[in-house]
């Protein structure tokens, strides 16, 4: 998961198609958001792949695919920015989005007791990657080695971590006998009764369409920041080695914000989880509004940080709220369906981007995901039952 991460670090990994190739910012805007769409549909089709050819198998081709659109992409030029939408978005894209339902849901397979940790803790080592291996890029780009090698090693490192991470992700068999599940006297227990939802029925609930758009506003922030959130911090201020910094620290609250939203979750439940979530991404965008509007970069720190905490408690809430509502047994197809609220989400992002470039600041994007994060608190009161 640390190592399939590196693809939400595209902040600093365009640097070199903004300032080398000098493609257009629209057109980098527009890579992020195909690169969300082909990670939920690699997503999506995981669970196919998986009854297909197993879970082994699945994990290998997902690496070599991510693999391979990192090493393609290291061969590109100036004048065909389509074929960056084909090798990182289409298939880096694809690839880290099957290896990515396939190994939570395989993994948590191993921890019913503690699913919403189980989530956190992988979804963590996905959120911190950003720090680890942008900022191991951005020395890179800026050393003899270049960035066209520098995404070359990339592309080899992902291919064989995840590829020999198939040698020992594997599904429990029925003998395996797991612990009772313990229930926190602070956890609020909802009143509906369990059972396995097929994805077919899981769609015509009208609570997962609520739930599902709740996600996409408040993966809109996440996402719209990340996808400029180094220029965001150099537009306040700070000196370009602190803007590469300060994304990796939005990385670091992000993989936090996931292991402290699965604990969460396990101690006091769905609904106080969420909404929390709700008002952490409200206070986190509205921080950032102040900072931009006073051009302020202390405040602008703790946006991002609040960002990157209120970010990181999208994934997690969305694998354990499809596990609680929704059942085990479709769990990987269904969570995959959820995590289509990226695909929605980043076209936002996108438009955010666009927002800003008319506009020429930051206001205007951070008013509407403050309204985006209005709406995700108004419909997370409403969230009762299946």
């Amino acid at each position: 998961m640390l190592f399939a991460g590196i693809l939400y670090a595209w902040s600093i990994l365009k640097t070199p198609f903004a300032s080398e190739l000098e493609y257009d910012p629209s057109v980098l805007a527009l890579n992020f958001t195909l690169t969300m769409s082909f990670f939920c549909l690699g997503g999506f089709i995981s669970g196919q792949l998986v009854k297909r050819f197993g879970t082994s198998s699945t994990i290998v081709v997902a690496g070599i695919l991510a693999g391979l659109g990192f090493a393609l992409t290291s061969r590109l030029g100036a004048t065909l920015p389509f074929l960056l939408y084909l090798t990182y978005a289409f298939l880096a894209g694809s690839g880290i989005g099957i290896s990515y339902i396939v190994i939570i849901s395989t993994v948590n397979a191993w921890f019913p007791d503690r699913r919403g940790l189980s989530s956190g803790a992988l979804m963590m080592g996905f959120g911190v990657s950003t720090l680890l291996f942008g900022k191991i890029a951005d020395a890179l780009f800026q050393s003899s080695v270049g960035w066209r090698n520098a995404y070359l090693l990339i592309g080899l490192a992902i291919a064989l971590v995840i590829s020999l991470s198939a040698l020992v992700i594997k599904k429990p068999d029925e003998s395996v006998v797991f612990p009772d599940k313990k229930t926190s006297s602070k956890k609020i227990q909802e009143s509906f009764e369990v059972r396995d939802y097929a994805p077919s029925e899981m769609v015509r609930r009208f609570s997962f369409w609520r739930a599902f758009i709740v996600l996409v506003c408040l993966t809109a922030v996440g996402n719209s920041v990340i996808s400029f959130a180094r220029d965001l911090a150099i537009s306040v201020g700070a000196k370009t080695a602190l803007a590469t910094t300060l994304v990796g620290v939005l990385s670091v609250c992000n993989g936090l914000g996931r292991i402290i939203t699965g604990a969460t979750f396990d101690a006091f439940g769905r609904k106080i989880t969420m909404i929390a979530a709700s008002v952490l991404t409200f206070f986190a965008a509205g921080v950032t509004l102040l900072a931009v509007s006073i051009h302020s970069l202390p405040l602008c720190i703790v946006g991002l940080c609040l960002t990157g905490l209120s970010y990181g408690t999208v994934p997690t809430i969305a694998s354990a709220f499809t596990s609680a509502f929704y059942g085990q047994k479709y769990f990987a197809t269904n969570l995959s369906i959820c995590n289509f609220n990226l695909m929605v989400a980043s076209f936002i992002a996108t438009a955010c981007s666009s927002l800003q470039i008319a506009s020429g600041g930051y206001t205007m994007p951070f008013v509407l995901l403050l309204s985006l994060a209005t709406i995700a608190f108004a419909l997370n009161l409403s969230i009762k039952k299946p």
